[in-house]
This record gives C-alpha cells, structure tokens and sequence, in this order.
C-alpha cells in the first residue's frame, strides 16, 4: 500500500509541474483558444449535477469527467452508454462509448462525440446574403480510454482523443490528453472521496484545405490571375485543471444523500465552481441538482450572467436490474443564462452486462 501512495504521489506531482507552465497565466487569455467542442460535456447524470461529478462518478459514465473511474466497473465489467443533448442555439451533441474491464489488465473505453450544428448558407463578399450553397460544420471527437485500480481506494487513468473539426473547405486535426486520479475512502472515512483531473492538453492545432486559397489581383492584367494562400494562425487546446471532492451519506439501506464539488481552473477562463446533491432510493430513482459558477477576469467570484452562460441544473435517473443486466435512464436540464439560445436537455440510456 504504502508503494502504491509513493506512485499516486509521484504521478500528481508530475502534473501538478506539467500544469504550472499549462495553466500559467490563466484568464489573462480569456475566449483565445479553439477546440471548444471538448467543454461540451456528456452523460446526464454528470450535467443534472453541475459538472460537480469528479470524485464520484463511476463506470462508463464517468468517461468524460474522469478516465480514472471508469475502473470502477462494479458488478458490470461490460458497459455501453448513448446519449443526446439539445445544445444552445439548436446544436445537437451525440454521443457514444463502450468499455469493458479486463481482468488482471485494467479496463478499456472507446467513445466518440459529435455536434451537428445544421445547414448554414455560403456568404462571400461579393454575395453577402448567400450564394445559394450550404455547408455543413463537422465537429467529431473519438477517444481512447485505459483506466487501472491500482489498489482497493485508488484509481487512475487516461484518454487519448482525437479531435477533427471541418468548416467548408477548411479542415483542422489535433490530439488532446485527459489524465486523472481517484481515492475512495479518503484519510480512511467512509464515503468521502477525493480526484484530480487534467483535461484537454496537448500539440496546438491549425486550420488548413483549399478555402485558404486566394485568387489574387491583377488590376494590369500584366499576367495571369494566380492563387496564393492564406496562413491561418495556430491555436491551443481549452486546457483545463480540476479537483474534486464527495462525500456519500448513507441514510439508511434504502436512502443515500451524495454530495460533489469541483473546483476548475480554466486556462482561457475564468475559474469555475461547481457543486451537486443526489439522492438515491433503494439504488433504484434518484433526483438530482447542481450548480454552476465562474469568476471573473479580475478572479472575483460572481453568478451573473456575464460571466456564467449556465447557472442551475437539475435531473433524474432511474436504474434497474433486468436478469443481470443493468439499465439505466437519466435525463437532465441546465439553464441558460441568455435569452434566444434556449435552455439544454440531455438524455442518457446505459447498459451493464
């Protein structure tokens, strides 16, 4: 036990020293970054509490807020999750993933996001109220997932993702890491647990096709029209630091209260809070809410809307074991603090085997 402590204190130092030159400077460089389809989070459960789910979410369902626990397989080392979000401005989030525990190996996971964002008109100086054309934006993520118990109370893991982004005749691809750690039973009290997450760090990315090229001018008419091309201006990953902590109360065997808080802090953002409640029955329905809340650029600690574009969250889930199998249906909603950009709704269907 006491070597295993030694590892998880090595490998949070290691990503505390990667974080202190990543995160350096953090708000200073607010809306700067690109890839902003990796903030868009997943899973019901996780969104019905506010994001507040690091420390305590478990299995396939915790894939995007920490890889670490999707070690935490339980009785179902087979599991499969869908889901579908209704986005501000009429943008649709699905998502997809599987993952499946190996014995004596640890536990794999493969997942895939996409955002369909619709038709939107080709508009050109010449033409400012459209061509006639459309095209249509695509935004897909694809991750890869290892995750290990390294003992009884402690779990780590890490995510590979792959991220392309196609705008026209434009195109960018870029890779993005998630590392995280979990301690259940943390300082030996029952419930309480504790994780730290690393999200969306790596390489910089940059738009590149046949939209970047220009036909130039010839005002002469010396020489031949001719074509050069535009160099577009790298950009960085939405890198993000996390910590976490929960605490389960058991009420009695039919009643749970469990609580979560995360605190974020965001490279191109403000810092973030992010706190939920969950009460279970009989492991059966559960009711949840959550709350979101950001600083300023001046890091003072504010819930107006100029600062959070989400503020209250709420949802419920039921699960049941149907012959040894495990499903489970959550759905969530989360406010929007802008008017015209409509209100989020996210729906999860999970199975265990």
């Amino acid at each position: 036990m006491k070597k295993i402590l030694i590892s998880v204190g090595f490998i949070i130092i290691a990503l505390l020293l990667a974080a202190s030159d990543l995160y350096a400077g953090g708000g200073n460089r607010n809306g700067s970054s690109g890839a902003s389809e990796l903030l868009v989070p997943v899973g019901a459960r996780g969104i019905a509490l506010g994001g507040s789910t690091l420390a305590n979410s478990y299995g396939l369902e915790a894939l995007f807020w920490n890889p670490a626990n999707i070690a935490r397989v339980g009785d179902y080392s087979t599991n499969v999750l869908i889901s579908h979000m209704e986005h501000i401005a009429d943008i649709g989030v699905e998502y997809g993933a599987i993952s499946t525990d190996i014995e004596s190996f640890g536990s794999l996971a493969f997942s895939i996001k996409s955002l369909s964002i619709g038709d939107i008109p080709v508009t050109t100086v010449q033409n400012p109220d459209g061509t006639g054309a459309l095209f249509s934006p695509t935004f897909l993520t694809m991750g890869l997932t290892y995750a290990r118990m390294l003992s009884d109370r402690i779990a780590v893991g890490l995510t590979a993702n792959l991220i392309s982004e196609e705008i026209d005749r434009v195109s960018a691809t870029g890779v993005a890491f998630n590392v995280g750690v979990s301690y259940s039973d943390f300082a030996d009290i029952t419930g309480l647990s504790i994780a730290f997450v690393m999200k969306n760090f790596g390489p910089e990315m940059k738009f590149d096709g046949p939209g970047l090229l220009v036909e130039a001018q010839t005002p002469d008419f010396t020489r031949s029209g001719e074509l050069y091309k535009i160099d577009a201006a790298p950009f960085e990953l939405p890198s993000i630091l996390e910590l976490g902590v929960s605490y389960q109360y058991n009420i009695n065997e039919q009643n749970m209260l469990q609580f979560g808080g995360v605190f974020s802090n965001n490279n191109f953002y403000g810092d973030e809070f992010k706190g939920g409640l969950e009460y279970g029955y009989n492991n059966l329905f559960f009711l949840r809410v959550g709350y979101f809340a950001a600083t300023n650029m001046e890091t003072e600690f504010s819930t107006s809307s100029d600062y959070n574009t989400y503020g209250f969250n709420a949802g419920f889930g039921l699960s049941y074991d149907i012959g040894g199998a495990l499903l489970r249906l959550d759905y969530a909603y989360r406010a929007v603090q802008y008017d015209g950009l409509g209100d989020n709704h996210a729906f999860s269907l999970g199975f265990g085997l």
